[in-house]
């Protein structure tokens, strides 16, 4: 059965239109989407708001999907910057094949696989955990449900991933505390967060400077005259 449409945040506020949909999970991750000319949903970070995303974009014509963002390290080769466009996505126990043009027009396939999941993998256990159970490389709380609701609805659906916390990496309180409803990073967590427990503000410090490593990668791989002519392609 088709994941419901539901009703959806009012913080979406990004027009649908026909085309390829944009599913992404942070306002940042928006702004490098949004010039490519495509619709696109903001999910808040959650894979039931990723879900509500996609439905938005499905109600407004969308003809495929793209899950677009920062994901998490699961395999120790794959560095802060290093880009994912996986040949599947592996959610509830199912392995989605990404969409082969679709994927194409991204610059891909990779020979990757991304783990949608509906919590954040926190700490470098739970990464090797997963990597030995899914044979995932990556993970992120988008992907899954981009795949869910596209193959319930008979849709292409491709992905583009940017590594940003490495294998290795244990995240620290103030980055799991830092996202509001919107996708925004909530300044005021963060600071509260580190009030409480100074001793996270190196690990904090590494993170956001992988992030903004990250984000640079992605907004130059999107910019690229190859990635844009294969988008305009497949619209």
């Amino acid at each position: 059965m088709a994941p419901r449409l539901s009703a959806l945040p009012s913080y979406m506020t990004q027009p649908p239109a026909s085309g390829i949909g944009v599913v992404v999970g942070l306002a940042a991750e928006a702004r490098l989407a949004r010039p490519l000319g495509l619709s696109v949903a903001i999910g808040g970070g959650t894979d039931a708001g990723a879900e509500a995303a996609a439905a938005r974009l499905i109600r407004g014509g969308a003809t495929g999907l793209i899950s677009f963002g920062l994901a998490g390290g699961l395999d120790p080769a794959l560095r802060p910057g290093a880009i994912v466009v996986p040949r599947a996505i592996i959610t509830d126990g199912r392995t989605i094949a990404t969409d082969l043009a679709l994927s194409a027009a991204l610059g891909g396939p990779t020979p990757h696989m991304v783990l949608g999941a509906d919590t954040i993998a926190a700490d470098a256990e739970t990464k090797r955990r997963l990597r030995a159970e899914t044979g995932a490389e990556a993970i992120d709380l988008e992907s899954g449900a981009v795949a869910r609701m596209a193959d319930a609805h008979g849709l292409p659906c491709a992905a583009i991933r940017v590594v940003c916390d490495p294998a290795e990496r244990t995240l620290p309180p103030a980055a799991l505390a830092a996202l509001n409803a919107s996708g925004a990073i909530g300044l005021g967590r963060v600071l509260a967060s580190v009030a409480a427990r100074p001793a996270q503000l190196p690990a904090l410090l590494a993170l956001a400077a992988d992030a903004a490593r990250a984000r640079r990668a992605l907004a130059a791989y999107v910019t690229t005259r190859k990635f844009a002519r294969g988008l305009i392609a497949s619209r």
